[in-house]
């Protein structure tokens, strides 16, 4: 049984609808070097999810904080502390006092041996 022709129509219309384009060997070289330029700017390029709502205060934030300088630090900073949220203390120390071990009388003391004698 033999195919049926291909509709080209539907292909330019799914082209037009969808977006889908096709880059020249010029567009695709001056994208690389672009990105090459950005790479050596210590820049990389990252995708993430977010609301839509929120698409140009995200964007914004990504132009200051790849535009360097003291108000990029500060930034920094900001927003590293709003997400980290308060600082965890105690540590190691904390979770051994939560320890279910605590206040058992625990008899740690170990013989003191002098070892074997071993003939070299």
């Amino acid at each position: 049984m033999a195919k049926p022709p291909l509709d080209c129509s539907v292909i330019w219309i799914y082209i037009q609808t969808y977006g889908v384009q096709m880059s020249s060997a010029a567009q695709k070289k001056a994208i690389e070097s672009h990105r090459s330029r950005l790479a050596a700017r210590g820049i990389v390029r990252f995708e993430i999810q977010a609301l839509e709502a929120d698409r140009e205060l995200v964007r914004a934030l990504a132009r200051k904080l790849a535009g360097g300088g003291a108000e990029a630090g500060e930034l920094r900073r900001a927003v590293r502390q709003a997400v980290a949220g308060p600082p965890s203390t105690g540590g190691i120390l904390a979770a051994l006092r939560r320890s279910p071990l605590v206040g058992a009388e625990l008899d740690l003391e170990r013989p003191r041996e002098e070892g074997r004698k071993v003939d070299l």
